[in-house]
């Protein structure tokens, strides 16, 4: 529990300075993709590991964040977000995660069957 109470501090405290990199001033929830998409790309997986863990909760200090699906996410995120740059990132993070979680599910299922 405190490993990832650590992690979402750390990703938070990058989050903030990967604002200043990209002089975004508003909040996550607020931002379009062409928000994210001008993060440093350095920063841009820690956004969405922050969004994430937030998204899930509502409270990012108590998220467990979910680090190999978020990895498989980011490309998704900023390729959806340089096509639609007026888009929500948090919409766009929103369906991304569904989408992911969606073929996650179908592939559990052909394992089964395969059993």
């Amino acid at each position: 529990m405190k490993v990832i109470i650590a992690a979402v501090t750390i990703a938070v405290g990058c989050i903030a300075l990967s604002v200043q990199a990209a002089d975004v001033k508003k909040p996550l929830a607020e931002w379009t993709c062409a928000d994210f998409v001008a993060l440093d790309a350095q920063f841009q997986p820690k956004a969405v590991y922050w969004a994430t863990a937030y998204a899930k909760s509502g409270k990012p200090e108590a998220a467990m964040i979910d680090f190999d699906g978020t990895e498989k996410l980011t490309p998704a995120i900023i390729a959806d977000c340089k096509q639609d740059p007026k888009a929500s990132f948090w919409t766009t993070l929103k369906s991304d995660w569904q989408k992911l979680e969606t073929a996650a599910k179908a592939d559990v299922k052909k394992i089964e069957k395969k059993m």
